[in-house]
C-alpha cells in the first residue's frame, strides 16, 4: 500500500477509533451474546433489536461454542455480556464460572436470563451475584390471585405482576402502565448483600413451589420475599440483571395482551417491553452514569490552588457533575452533593449548592487544627453510579510573627496585670506620711 493511501486510512479510521475506546462515553456498545440455540435471535428479537438500534453491536455465539472467548491479547473484547442459555452445563471456550466473575471484576455489565431449566453453571453465577434461586429444580413462582387471566393455562404460573421499584433513573420517567408477564424460578435476595436489590417482586399471595406435584410441605419462598427481577451494581460500577424468566424477553410476551386477575382493565401489550428497555438502559450505563470533573479549591478571593492551608483560611470547594444520558453528557442536578473536610474524622461537613448547570461548590473555614486534611466527597445514591472524590492538602498552624499582638481572649488578664501595674505605681510614688510625734516625758524635781 502507498504512503498516501496509509495516510488516508489513518486520517479515516483515527476519530472512528478514538471514539470507540474514549473514555467519556459510558456506553457499553460490544456485546456478546450466548445462546442455548440460535431461535433464540429470532424468538427475541424485539429486545435485540432495541439494543441494535441504540448502537449496539450484539456478537451471538453458542454457549458451547469451543471458539468463543471474552479476552483477545490480554483486553476484553466486549463490555457487556448476556446470557440467554440457561440450560448450559458448561461454556465452552476459555468461559467459565471465574472468567465471567473477573469480567464483571473488571468493571463490564451482565444479563442473566434463566428459566426452571436453569443449570448449576447458572445457579452459581447468580448465587455468586448476590441472588438465590429456589433449589428446587422443577419449581415455579405460583400465584392464585395476581396471574394473568389472557394465555393462562391453569396452573395460575403466568403472572402478572406491576411491583416495581419506586425509582426513575433505574426505569425511566415514563411510568409502565400495563403489569409485566412472568412465568419462571423465583429467587430470593443474599441479606448480606447490600448491593443487589429487588426491581420485580412477586405479590404477598405468591409461593414458589412445583406446580406439577401437590404441595405438602411450606414452600421455602412466600410473599413479596420472592424477587423476579433483580439488579446488581458493584462496588467498581459494573452492573448485573438477574432474571428467573428468559421468556420475559421472547417477542410472544412482548406483544401479548394481559388481564391482571380481579381487575376488569384489559391492556392491548404487556409491559414487558418498555420494562426491558428502560432497563437494560439502566444496565448498559445509558442513564444514572455520572462523572466528576475539574475538582479544585482555593482560598476566597484568590484563584490559585495554593499548596497548604492556614488554621482559620476561609477557602472555596468547585467540583463539576455530569450524567450521561445516552447521548451526551448533561449536569447532573441534586442537593445532597456533600464535601467532608477530613482527618481521622470529618472536621467539616457541608452541603454543596449547584448551580443547575453542572457546577456544586461551598465555602467554610478551615479548622483550628493543623495536620493532612483531605477533600472528600463520597455520594451514593440508588441507581446512580458511585462517585468517590479524595484530594489531600496540609493545614499548617500560625507562624511566630502571624499571632495577634492582643488576643482577644485574653483581654482579662492583660486588664489584671496593668490594674497591678498601675496599683504598684501608686504605691511607689505616693508621698510618704510624716513620723508620729512621740509624747514627752514629764519632768521630776528632785
Amino acid at each position: 500500500m502507498s504512503r498516501p493511501l496509509i495516510l488516508f486510512a489513518l486520517l479515516f479510521l483515527l476519530p472512528i477509533l478514538c471514539r470507540s475506546f474514549s473514555p467519556e462515553n459510558p456506553g457499553n456498545r460490544r456485546v456478546l451474546v450466548l445462546v442455548d440455540d440460535f431461535a433464540i435471535k429470532s424468538s427475541h428479537s424485539i429486545f435485540f433489536r432495541s439494543l441494535q438500534t441504540r448502537g449496539f453491536e450484539l456478537d451471538f455465539k453458542l454457549a458451547d461454542d469451543p471458539k468463543i472467548s471474552l479476552q483477545r491479547y490480554g483486553q476484553y473484547s466486549y463490555e457487556g455480556l448476556i446470557l440467554f442459555s440457561p440450560t448450559i452445563e458448561r461454556f465452552g471456550g476459555s468461559i467459565d464460572l471465574p472468567a465471567i466473575l473477573d469480567f464483571v471484576d473488571s468493571g463490564n455489565d451482565l444479563i442473566i436470563g434463566a428459566d426452571a431449566s436453569a443449570s448449576e453453571l447458572i445457579r452459581e453465577i447468580a448465587n455468586e451475584c448476590g441472588v438465590d434461586f429456589d433449589e428446587d429444580p422443577a419449581a415455579m413462582v405460583i400465584d392464585h390471585t395476581s396471574y394473568a387471566v389472557v394465555n393462562t393455562d391453569g396452573d395460575h404460573t403466568l403472572i402478572a405482576s406491576d411491583d416495581f421499584i419506586q425509582s426513575d433513573v433505574i426505569l425511566g420517567s415514563k411510568k409502565i402502565e400495563a403489569p409485566v408477564l412472568f412465568q419462571g424460578i423465583g429467587h430470593s435476595l443474599n441479606p448480606a448483600n447490600s448491593l443487589v436489590l429487588k426491581v420485580l417482586s412477586a405479590s404477598p399471595s405468591a409461593y414458589s413451589a412445583n406446580p406439577k406435584s401437590k404441595l405438602s410441605d411450606p414452600p421455602s419462598l412466600t410473599g413479596s420475599a420472592i424477587s423476579l427481577v433483580s439488579i446488581v451494581q458493584a462496588r467498581n460500577n459494573a452492573r448485573i440483571l438477574i432474571s428467573g424468566s428468559l421468556s420475559m424477553f421472547s417477542n410472544r410476551l412482548f406483544r401479548s395482551s394481559v388481564q391482571k386477575a380481579g381487575s376488569s382493565i384489559k391492556h392491548e401489550k404487556s409491559g414487558n417491553e418498555q420494562f426491558f428497555t428502560e432497563l437494560s438502559k439502566w444496565v448498559f450505563h445509558e442513564r444514572g452514569h455520572l462523572k466528576a470533573v475539574n475538582v479544585r479549591h482555593n482560598k476566597v478571593g484568590e484563584a490559585n490552588e495554593p499548596a497548604m492551608y492556614r488554621i482559620n483560611d476561609d477557602l472555596e470547594y468547585f467540583v463539576e457533575v455530569y450524567e450521561w444520558s445516552g447521548t451526551s453528557w448533561e449536569p447532573y442536578v441534586a442537593d445532597d452533593v456533600q464535601v467532608q473536610f477530613y482527618m481521622m474524622s470529618p472536621y467539616v461537613l457541608k452541603n454543596l449548592r449547584t448551580d443547575k448547570k453542572g457546577l456544586y461548590s461551598t465555602r467554610f473555614k478551615v479548622p483550628d487544627v493543623y495536620g493532612v486534611f483531605q477533600f472528600k466527597v463520597e455520594y451514593q445514591k440508588l441507581g446512580y453510579t458511585g462517585l468517590t472524590l479524595s484530594k489531600q492538602i496540609p493545614v499548617r498552624p500560625f507562624r511566630h510573627n502571624e499571632y495577634e499582638r492582643f488576643i482577644p481572649a485574653a483581654y482579662p488578664y492583660y486588664g489584671a496585670a496593668f490594674s497591678m501595674v498601675r496599683l504598684w505605681l501608686s504605691l511607689s510614688f505616693s508621698p510618704s506620711p510624716p513620723p508620729p510625734l512621740l509624747p514627752k516625758k514629764p519632768q521630776t524635781s528632785v
